[in-house]
């Protein structure tokens, strides 16, 4: 009898403890999670709706017979901007759409639309003022530029995976039979209890979803990330036969539009030597066309005399590509496709689609939006109930455990998410020392679950 109620007792300290750790995990994550799941539902749609925006740029008003080539467009762009570099453009197969152009000029980018039929820039847009530009600023960096915004994210994301695991132990039945409060909500319900069912139910349905989109996407995290690369392995390089380039250049630091698993290439150079002539443009649609390079493809133009062409293809998943080609001779110096992909980077890549909501098509980006949504209602619930729980002019964070192993051995484990999850590492030790010197000595809320 008394082992049963030591084992009752230790059940409950352990209990209180991952309570209170999913109570600072939802302080730390709920605001940015928010925000994260909001800019993330819209920008699952931004092929739709930079259509929607944008038409007017994207579609020219009628085809005819006559289409200028590609070099007499850049050619244009250059003598109306003579003033700015332009980098790359991108090439469609629908004959109805405009060519992109993007180039630099004091520091600002901006994508022009080049109509082929009439030879006349059919538009410009400022690339910061683009709608889904922003929406993917907000997205990944929180609107705070560079490092730091980047490092907030990947914090959130990662709490937010100890705030899924300590969720679903708060969330386990104990000791009930019923399906209501745990699978289904009690929405008869009123108070505390209503928006109890309304947090933690479809918390428990949608956390495989919300996790494999924290998952996804972690490759574009600055500590994880990067880790994550290096775990793949060296590129795999389609032309075995060739000595690898030496170079301290990456494909995504030298070329536009390069999927992640390819962003690590090194960039090769021409030949300046070479006994031949630049190639035009157009020479290097047509290497493209017979490299069977999948539509859309960005064509990043050669930087000085030692440059090469790039062609890169992001959109489809199993189309994924990279080309650098010498400028001169037409060679394709270094080609990775999809193909040539391990097995980890090949998992990454559906991951990015899956995330971008571009894996399966439109109900790849409804299960996402669901998700997104989802997430925003657990994020409310969860402000509302800790309203209606804390008392009156206090903190309301949940009561420690009186059990100091339960305590410690609970503070370990969260310690060993913070080897798995480096940036979380510190911030665990910093949550624990703020809760012993203030939140332990301030008022809490006994628990009454249930």
């Amino acid at each position: 009898m008394a082992s049963k109620k030591k084992k009752k007792q230790t059940s409950a300290s352990i209990y209180q403890v991952v309570w209170k750790w999913h109570f600072y995990a939802g302080i730390i994550t709920a605001p940015f999670l928010f925000i994260l799941a909001f800019s993330g539902s819209i920008y699952l749609f931004k092929p739709q709706i930079e259509s929607f925006l944008y038409q007017d740029y994207f579609v020219v008003d009628h085809i005819d017979e006559s289409r200028s080539t590609f070099s007499a467009q850049r050619d244009l762009v250059k003598e109306t901007y003579p003033d700015a570099s332009i980098s790359s453009f991108i090439v469609r197969e629908d004959p109805n759409a405009t060519t992109e152009f993007y180039l630099t000029e004091d520091g600002v980018s901006t994508s022009i639309f080049v109509n082929p039929y009439t030879s006349t820039i059919q538009g410009a847009l400022n690339a910061d003022e683009r709608l889904m530009n922003i929406f993917k600023k907000i997205h990944s960096e929180l609107w705070i530029a560079g490092t730091v915004g980047n490092r907030i994210v990947e914090l959130v994301a990662c709490w937010a995976v100890i705030l899924l695991i300590t969720g679903l132990y708060i969330w386990w039945p104990r000791n009930r039979a019923s399906i209501w409060g745990t699978i289904l909500p009690r929405l008869h319900k009123r108070g505390r209890l209503f928006w109890r069912d309304l947090h933690a139910v479809p918390a428990f349905w949608l956390s495989i979803f919300i996790l494999i989109l924290i998952a996804t996407g972690l490759p574009w995290s600055g500590i994880l990330g990067s880790q994550i690369q290096k775990i793949s392995g060296a590129p795999a390089y389609s032309f075995d036969w060739q000595e690898r380039p030496e170079s301290v250049t990456l494909s995504k630091d030298g070329a536009d539009g390069i999927p992640w698993a390819n962003e690590n290439l090194l960039m090769p150079h021409s030949n300046s030597q070479s006994e031949y002539l630049p190639l035009s443009i157009d020479d290097v649609i047509h290497i493209a066309e017979l490299e069977e390079m999948a539509y859309p493809y960005t064509l990043s133009l050669p930087d000085g005399p030692t440059g090469v062409y790039t062609i890169s293809h992001e959109t489809n998943r199993l189309n994924l590509a990279t080309k650098h080609i010498d400028q001169y001779s037409g060679t394709v110096l270094i080609g990775r496709s999809f193909q040539d992909f391990d097995f980890l980077p090949k998992l990454v890549s559906a991951g990015i689609a899956l995330h971008e909501g571009r894996l399966f098509g439109w109900p790849n980006q409804l299960l996402g939006l669901m998700t997104c949504l989802g997430l925003m209602g657990i994020v409310a619930s969860s402000f509302v109930l800790w309203k209606k729980r804390k008392p009156k002019g206090k903190l309301g964070a949940p009561p420690g455990s009186k059990d100091k192993k339960v305590t410690r051995a609970v503070f370990f484990i969260m310690l060993g998410f913070g080897i798995l999850l480096p940036l979380v590492g510190l911030s665990i030790i910093v949550v624990y020392v703020f809760d012993r010197l203030f939140f332990s000595k301030r008022a809490l809320f006994s628990i009454k679950e249930n």
